[in-house]
């Protein structure tokens, strides 16, 4: 297998100083995956243009250890209409000259952090062989699961003092910000989320509220009086393991938690680590505000709203002006899929987030059900069925809001089936072509928004939506997806204490 590596990535591996965790995990899987790892001849061009000799010189003793490409492929006919659609200069040409080689099959796999390739990778149906370093470390955990010699601890909320500032982690923020030891010590008896991993950090957020009257002098433009929830320190070192998403989920249900009308996050704009951040806040709503000295000032506007086209920006709103329904999910699958939603006689200790599909928000869940009518903003409850040997009428329960994203109906064949629900569902890839294989009545995904959990004293159990005629008793079990009107889930919401702020109307 050859992969192509975008010449950013090379430099940030090769330059003298790296402080950038994220590379060196990727070529470690790399390696282990048995990839040649390829550079194009146009890297080495853009290398050499590097004013500095002594730098131009050592990393070209450094490539030596990379496969060059020895011809480079005609431009496809496809690739040059796509091209003159969205290039606009010579960096964007050479990057089309990248992507040609994965379209043209002379590499397998591309590995950048450029979006503009990305977007193009998708005009040419070649998504699905381009990656971020983020969605390659996703696809090899998958794929490979017994590759994977750690375990990531869940996410815990430790006091400063408690955490050890020598840890290699913390020295991409003394790059960035000096006097960063002095802030942090500073900071001992206050609280930040963190995970490990033998040890070590390997995730990092802190947050902070702020009220009306604090002082933003420093920014440009100026913001407006407002309560805000400041993203102060966060950074992820990507694992395969979604762990950004996790983070995310904990800064949104802060900012619900505290009412904050806006959320905000000051970021330097010179890294793949920062960049990576700075396309995963954006993919969920954040926008750029201005500036902070020579940091990037993105925002999210947090007043209730819900955007049925892009739930995505709106999350974790809700309305009750949609479509809701109700998925029966079985109990061996349940908490592996929704870990947050685990019940009184399951322990979150066998739920460890060391898998992607357990710390994404964005998730699939697979259904053959003959009711399909289900679309992009609808909202669905997860209905858990009975525990296996027990009543229906008492264990089966209610646990969990979500919002479809997308529904996947238009797939090809068992390898499509297998492809589209990697990374985000629990199953294996030979489970996946049994179930696809079940029957002739194929089944199809649902992608969708993990939002709430339900109070585990407040969830209905199939008695209480039976009495509450949210269903009915014509079935012993719920079967596929189950429609109901929306004052059936307005009586389904209060019923079960849900928390009003993230309700629109």
């Amino acid at each position: 297998m050859k992969a192509l590596l975008d010449t950013n990535i090379i430099i940030h591996r090769e330059t003298p100083r790296v402080i950038n965790q994220d590379i060196g995990i990727l070529f470690k899987w790399l390696d282990k995956g048995r990839y040649t790892k390829c550079i194009h001849p146009i890297t080495i061009e853009e290398i050499c243009k590097n004013k500095n000799k002594q730098t131009v010189d050592s990393l070209k003793v450094k490539l030596e250890s990379y496969y060059l490409l020895k011809t480079i492929a005609p431009l496809a006919d496809e690739v040059i209409n796509v091209s003159n659609k969205i290039d606009n200069g010579s960096n964007d040409k050479n990057d089309t000259s990248l992507l040609n080689e994965v379209y043209n099959d002379r590499v397998d796999i591309l590995v950048t952090e450029d979006k503009k390739i990305h977007k193009k990778a998708a005009f040419l149906d070649i998504a699905d062989k381009v990656f971020t370093i983020d969605s390659f470390l996703e696809k090899v955990v998958s794929e490979n699961p017994e590759l994977v010699n750690y375990k990531v601890l869940s996410v815990t909320k430790n006091l400063f003092g408690e955490i050890d500032i020598n840890d290699l982690f913390f020295d991409s923020f003394r790059e960035d910000y000096p006097g960063f030891d002095k802030w942090f010590n500073k900071k001992a008896d206050e609280t930040a989320y963190v995970t490990r991993n033998m040890g070590k950090v390997l995730s990092f957020l802190y947050l902070k509220v702020e009220n009306r009257d604090e002082n933003y002098s420093d920014i440009e433009p100026k913001f407006l009086p407002k309560k805000r929830l400041k993203i102060g320190t966060f950074k992820v070192v990507s694992n395969g393991v979604r762990l950004g998403e996790r983070f995310l989920k904990i800064i949104l249900d802060n900012a619900i938690q505290y009412k904050v009308d806006e959320i905000y996050v000051t970021i330097f704009e010179k890294t793949e680590e920062q960049i990576r951040l700075i396309n995963l806040l954006e993919d969920w709503g954040f926008k750029r505000h201005g500036k902070k000295g020579g940091e990037v000032v993105l925002t999210k506007d947090f007043i209730p709203e819900y955007n049925s086209n892009n739930p995505k920006i709106s999350y974790p709103y809700i309305s009750t002006n949609t479509n809701v329904f109700l998925v029966p999910i079985y109990p061996k699958y349940h908490t592996e899929l929704l870990p947050d939603s685990y019940l009184n006689d399951e322990s979150p200790k066998d739920f460890i987030e060391n898998e992607p599909h357990r710390n994404a928000i964005s998730k699939s869940y697979i259904c053959r059900s003959i009711e399909r009518d289900i679309k992009k903003g609808d909202i669905i409850v997860f209905y858990r069925t009975k525990t296996p040997g027990k009543s229906a009428y008492y264990t089966s329960v209610i646990t969990t809001i979500g919002i479809v994203e997308e529904k996947i109906d238009n797939i090809k064949d068992e390898n499509d089936f297998i492809l589209k629900c990697r990374k985000r569902s629990i199953f294996t890839d030979n489970y996946l072509k049994e179930f696809w294989n079940y029957s002739n009545y194929r089944p199809f995904i649902i992608k969708f928004l993990y939002v709430y959990s339900f109070a585990v004293g407040a969830r209905l159990n199939r008695k209480s939506l039976l009495n509450l005629k949210i269903i009915s008793g014509e079935e012993n079990e719920l079967r596929g997806l189950r429609r109901i009107t929306r004052e059936q889930f307005l009586i389904l919401l209060k019923e079960t204490q849900t928390n009003e702020s993230i309700i629109v109307d």
